[in-house]
């Protein structure tokens, strides 16, 4: 019997006067998700806090088949949600970043569009599972730089897809198993443009489950804090 536990937290950081992330944590569903808003901060916070809407709403009894998929409609639902409050606004851009997991009977799925992201750390080692949907990101596929490297980029900002925006959401899908001692990592970019590969690894192995949201906070808050950060880890044991 896989146990799940969490911790999360959100924070708005030391720039921005309103957090336009959100983040949700179903254990019972073994649903977590990560939301970052976009279009200012009215806007943004609509838009992160429909696709949260949209997800906890989620019935609760769920098969682990019917549950992933049910969460796939709920991310497009909120797609439709957010395009509407634009199209009310004048066509103004809203929209969030999101990534989602769901783990049941040894295996995970995860949900993206965007920039933020999903991490899994292994036997010590740390793995990105998502690819960002970002203008970096493809530099980065072409090998003209890492990951860490393209978080300086100025561009850095610049996402390619999310939820609210253009005709379909551009969700994108992983799948995998899980294995006792796994640890999953879902943040806003708020964080990984503070903490690269390495600083992410060394923060979570081995930091106790209670506390290591908090720890990864203070790692971005203290290299400047000048987005919003959200960080939720799970801990499979």
């Amino acid at each position: 019997m896989t146990r799940l536990r969490h911790s999360a937290v959100t924070h708005v950081g030391r720039v921005r006067k309103v957090n336009e992330d959100s983040i949700l944590a179903l254990p019972d569903q073994q649903i977590w998700l990560v939301a970052d808003g976009m279009g200012g901060h009215a806007a943004g916070d609509f838009a992160s806090q429909s696709v949260v809407e949209a997800v906890a709403a989620l019935p609760p009894d769920l098969p682990p088949a019917a549950r992933m998929q049910a969460l796939r409609g709920a991310l497009e639902s909120a797609h439709g949600t957010i395009r509407a409050e634009s199209a009310r606004r004048g066509g103004a851009t809203v929209g969030a970043a999101v990534v989602a997991l769901i783990i049941a009977n040894g295996h995970f799925a995860a949900f993206w569009a965007g920039d933020s992201r999903l991490y899994r750390l292994r036997d010590g080692a740390i793995e990105l599972l998502t690819d960002d949907h970002s203008v970096v990101a493809e530099f980065v596929k072409s090998g003209q730089m890492t990951w860490d490297e393209a978080e300086q980029h100025p561009n850095s900002n610049a996402i390619t897809r999310a939820i609210g925006v253009g005709e379909t959401p551009g969700l994108e899908k992983i799948r995998g198993d899980v294995r006792p001692g796994d640890r999953f990592l879902l943040c806003s970019d708020g964080l990984n443009k503070y903490a690269g590969f390495e600083t992410l690894r060394r923060a979570v192995v081995g930091t106790p489950i209670e506390t290591v949201a908090e720890k990864l906070l203070n790692i971005a808050l203290s290299g400047g804090g000048q987005d919003n950060i959200s960080v939720v880890v799970v801990d499979v044991s």
